[in-house]
């Protein structure tokens, strides 16, 4: 058996380096992307089910929101004591994925029949319908009652702040004053 010397097999491969580099390139890139982590630990739960099809529940508090809004209120200088009430139109909600059929029948009008999408896998969110979208009510009106309400500069602070928090213009809030 005749051996190959070492310098012939570095020289040959450095020869297929050269002419192939940029292909070996575009393929070190791949497998880095193919092996780069998707996300952190706590995120990776989170958006797990969305991902994978699982129907994801969302929940919308408006005491909740009411409870933030007054506590981010009561912060701004002058305010006093804050609580806010607001009202909304209608509830949250969830766009399923659905899959659509037309069947032409035999005395020849047509008929559509619609499933929704469910999607199964051997994840850890399991099955469940595909989620398209999900809808949060809208806001109609927000009150706001303050120590602070007297002052016109306060008012128009805590205006802008609840405007730019629910998207309802400055004709659909009201800013009281409030005992104290």
């Amino acid at each position: 058996m005749r051996e190959i010397p070492w310098e012939t097999w570095r020289e040959k491969g450095l020869e297929l380096l050269k002419k192939y580099r940029y292909v070996l390139l575009i393929l070190l890139v791949g497998v880095v992307l193919l092996l780069w982590p998707s996300g952190g630990g706590k995120g990776e739960t989170e958006t797990a089910p969305a991902a994978s099809g699982g129907a994801v529940q969302e929940d919308f508090s408006v005491s909740a929101l009411e409870e933030k809004l007054s506590d981010a209120l009561s912060r701004i200088r002058g305010a006093g004591d804050v609580t806010v009430m607001l009202t909304v139109q209608g509830g949250s909600r969830q766009v399923l994925a659905t899959d659509e059929k037309s069947v032409r029948r035999s005395d020849g009008g047509s008929e559509t029949q619609s499933a929704t999408v469910v999607v199964s896998g051997a994840s850890a969110a399991g099955s469940g319908p595909v989620l398209i979208q999900q809808l949060y009510p809208r806001f109609q009106g927000a009150l706001v009652v303050c120590s602070g309400g007297a002052d016109a500069g306060v008012r128009l602070k805590l205006m802008e702040a609840v405007s730019a928090l629910t998207g309802l213009g400055t004709d659909k809030i009201s800013i009281c004053q409030g005992k104290g």
